[in-house]
Parts: C-alpha cells; sequence; structure tokens
C-alpha cells in the first residue's frame, strides 16, 4: 500500500505501470485519476491546502480498511495540493485484487472517501474573484453505499 500527498505533478500511466508491474498474482487491476474541471470556462486554478501529517494518516487509515475489506493486494492512492490550472491530475487511486468486482469496489470506495471525507479544503479561483467549494449532498449520498 502506497499513500502520497504531494505537490508535485504526477504521470498516471508512469503510476500506473510502475504499479502494476510484474503483478501475476492479481486478475484485475483499476485505476482512477482526477482532473481538475472548468466546467463554466473561467476557472483560472483550483488552491488545495490540508494539514500534512493529519492528511497522510486519514488517507492511509483509509486505504488500509480497503486493503482489508476487499482483499487487495495492493492499492495506491496519490493526492495533489497547492495551485493547480485547469486539466491537471488533482489524485489517482489504484487497485489490485484477485478479481475485478474487488478491484472496482476498493476503487469506487476510495474515491468516494476521498471527495468527501479527505481533510482538503479547496478554493477555485475565476476571473470574477475566489470561493471555496462547498461539499455536495450526492458525494455524501455516495458515501452510504459503503
Amino acid at each position: 500500500m502506497q499513500v502520497r500527498v504531494q505537490s508535485d505533478p504526477f504521470d498516471a500511466g508512469a503510476e500506473l505501470n510502475g504499479f502494476a508491474a510484474g503483478r501475476t498474482d492479481v486478475g484485475a487491476v483499476v485505476s482512477f485519476t482526477g482532473v481538475v474541471r472548468d466546467t463554466e470556462g473561467t476557472l483560472r486554478e483550483m488552491l488545495i491546502e490540508h494539514y500534512p501529517g493529519m492528511t497522510q494518516s486519514a488517507i492511509a487509515k483509509i486505504a488500509e480498511e480497503a486493503c482489508t475489506r476487499w482483499s487487495l493486494a495492493d492499492c495506491l492512492v496519490i493526492h495533489r495540493y497547492g495551485p493547480l490550472k485547469p486539466g491537471a491530475p488533482i489524485m489517482m487511486v489504484a487497485t489490485a485484487a484477485a478479481h475485478r468486482a474487488a478491484a472496482f469496489e476498493a476503487a469506487d470506495f476510495l474515491m468516494d472517501y476521498l471527495k468527501s471525507r479527505a481533510p482538503f479544503w479547496k478554493k477555485e479561483i475565476t476571473a470574477g474573484g475566489a470561493d471555496w467549494v462547498a461539499a455536495k449532498g450526492a458525494d455524501e449520498d455516495a458515501l452510504k453505499r459503503w
């Protein structure tokens, strides 16, 4: 299991290739990469803030839960912080399991957690100003599945 909270960009393809390299003990590797979305065409950047020790610990705890709950062979979670431009990767989750259902479910669980519970604060900076991103009801509802 690997959890990284970093400001530096990452290459999702290279990360996935490294994660899956040499694995002969699994039948499924699932990945998801989230990117900065600019739905209105006015986003200059997304600023993501966090408390370093707290964030790393909280994500590691939920990743351990996913590994145990779905009997994962491995998992990877990367989440960035700092100023990010539209289209930049924000986060990546990869899971490896004996079967695809476990790999998909664990990845979905981790993504729902990162979206709703991981201790990050996001501010959208546009031509018109800056606003903190509020929690969405749909994201909270997604957690109820687990």
